[in-house]
């Protein structure tokens, strides 16, 4: 006879399998449009296969996390590789859980909030007289140029070294959370802002 059938079903999307987006807040209304967690954006996995760059601001509606796979898949040898670098937020993710106790999708949103530089510092001028002048960053900027910090300290800290990259990711992802200067990302956030502030 058939088995009964029993009311299994998941209810609610959860990032692995594991890592619920119930109560994962986005407390800097500025960056809040422009980090998904919410709805469509809660996925299982972070792997869409969503055309994002087709069209300008698209980018904005990729969930937060798969954002930071895109990411990790550069410099020539890993482009392309995305399920290499799903298994390498996985285990990030885990990492970051046992390092600090707390559901790792809310520290990694609160480390891009964190690691986005707020001010920066453009060219401006022709003909040989160039200066550079200050100008405010957009949220949409912030939040690009702060997952690109953290994936580029993550890659730099674990080239030629016997910690591996997802070890050196939720480290990254960890500092920059609490906004520590051990953060690759905080570090030039704050050198950009300082420059920036020099040529107010």
């Amino acid at each position: 006879c058939p088995l009964p059938m029993s009311n299994t079903y998941a209810s609610e999307p959860k990032l692995f399998g594991k890592w619920s987006y119930d109560g994962v807040t986005v407390s800097d209304i500025s960056v809040a449009d422009y980090i998904a967690i919410k709805g469509k954006c809660a996925v299982w996995l972070p792997h869409t296969a969503g055309r994002y760059a087709a069209k300008r601001f698209r980018k904005a509606q990729c969930p937060i996390v798969e954002r930071l796979v895109n990411s990790l898949m550069m410099h020539g040898r890993n482009a392309g590789k995305k399920l290499m670098a799903v298994r390498i937020v996985k285990h990030t993710f885990d990492l970051i859980h046992i390092m600090t106790k707390k559901n790792p999708i809310q520290v990694y949103v609160n480390a891009v909030m964190n690691a986005g530089p707020r001010e920066d510092s453009t060219r401006i001028g022709s003909a040989g007289v160039a200066r550079r002048q200050a100008v405010d960053v957009s949220p949409l900027r912030r939040v690009n140029v702060a997952i690109h910090l953290m994936t580029t300290g993550a890659r730099l800290a674990s080239f030629r070294s016997l910690k591996t990259i997802a070890e050196c990711l939720a480290d990254e992802i960890v500092y920059a959370s609490e906004d520590k200067n051990n953060s690759f990302a905080i570090k030039k956030k704050d050198e950009t802002e300082r420059v920036a502030k020099a040529n107010r």
